[in-house]
């Protein structure tokens, strides 16, 4: 293992970059509130000066992505497509496999300079995590609780309001609604069977529903829909602890662009559209199994430096009063003082590593195919 390998796995430095995660974090969810001022005065304001902050934070983990991990992302598109990326507004529907796979998004956000704006369709219970819910909540995300009868009338409302959202966004779907598990997939299959559906080997049956809404309130604004299906070269499982502990992954994602207008008006049409495309998603994954990468042209994009630089502001301005703080500590010699910060080491770590099980495959997802979880609800 090289020295720099080993340096990236010292707990104490990933303490230290996860410390600036949280209190940047903190700050800018304070700024984001007092920008709430500006709401009924200029509602565009508002919303590309939040913009900015929730790249600030976002950022931070495509650092650790990018430069932190050196995990290499290539597109598998025309470049016709790439041509359109960041210049208009679309639905992205990403398979929902890996623990990484929402930052691998972000990662292509951020390198067609539309991160801040990207938007998702999530679940509620994210709102209730401090940092990431909380960002989202003053980026309009739009929260569903995955029960039609009670999302309609706020699912609705929330998307209306994105039609004249000011910066070009990437509003992601994951119309699979759950994490992929076998146990879940086993159970989805007896689902499509029941519905006379053709049964998928790499996916859950899609949820039409949300995609159908999405695409039916956002007529107007949104110009295509992009489906983008991830794997990982030589059948790795990437974790975010991974990421973390400086694990290099190699993304490939296959990106087709479809028009809105060559997508079906009718609801059930379009569920009939949203159902055959991932019948050929899960033909796209076959053929990653066999061949070993997706087929078409490859585009290699390149990482670029305002996430490292972003990350060095935010470390400079926080790092240096913690150290000279934990420096007056130890020279203090006060055990009580030095008891209070091997506290507070340990709370934040405790707090880092639940921030990081939010993206835990064992750890999140709904009880879809849970037996045991029905139960207990």
């Amino acid at each position: 293992m090289s020295l720099l390998a080993c340096l990236k796995n010292l707990f104490i430095l990933q303490l230290l970059m996860g410390f600036v995660f949280v209190v940047s974090g903190l700050i800018i969810n304070f700024i984001q509130l007092l920008t709430c001022i500006l709401w009924p005065i200029n509602k565009q304001l508002y919303r590309k000066i939040n913009c900015r902050l929730a790249y600030s934070l976002w950022s931070q983990l495509v650092m650790l992505l990018e430069w932190w991990s050196g995990t290499e992302c290539t597109l598998y598109t025309d470049q016709a497509t790439v041509d359109k990326f960041g210049k208009e507004h679309v639905i992205t529907i990403l398979n929902h496999n890996y623990e990484i796979d929402f930052l691998c998004g972000w990662t292509m956000c951020e390198r067609f300079g539309i991160l801040g704006s990207s938007k998702v369709l999530a679940k509620h219970e994210l709102l209730k995590v401090p940092l990431i819910g909380w960002t989202w909540y003053f980026l309009e995300i739009v929260f569903c609780k995955r029960k039609w009868e009670e999302d309609r009338k706020t699912v609705f409302k929330g998307l209306s309001q994105l039609k004249d959202y000011p910066e070009y966004m990437w509003f992601l779907l994951y119309c699979e609604g759950t994490r992929f598990t076998e146990q879940k997939h086993q159970i989805s299959m007896q689902v499509a069977e029941s519905k006379g559906l053709p049964a998928l080997k790499y996916h859950l049956l899609p949820r039409t529903k949300g995609f159908t809404t999405t695409l039916q309130c956002l007529k107007g604004t949104v110009t295509a829909v992009y489906d983008v299906t991830l794997n990982f070269k030589d059948t790795q499982t990437p974790t975010l602890l991974g990421i973390v502990n400086g694990k290099k992954y190699k993304a490939d994602l296959s990106v087709r662009r479809f028009p809105v207008e060559d997508i079906p008006a009718d609801e059930k049409e379009c569920a009939i559209w949203l159902h055959k495309l991932y019948q050929e998603k899960d033909a796209l994954q076959e053929f990653y199994k066999k061949e070993g990468k997706f087929p078409g042209p490859t585009i290699t994009t390149h990482r670029r430096p305002w996430t490292l630089l972003n990350f060095l502001f935010w470390a400079t301005l926080l790092l240096s009063p913690l150290i000279n703080f934990a420096c007056g500590v130890v020279v203090s010699g006060s055990p009580l003082l030095i008891i209070g910060f091997i506290i507070f080491l340990i709370i934040a770590s405790i707090a880092i590593r639940r921030l990081i099980g939010v993206t835990e495959v064992k750890k999140t997802g709904s009880s879809y195919g849970n037996p045991e979880a029905k139960k207990e609800n």
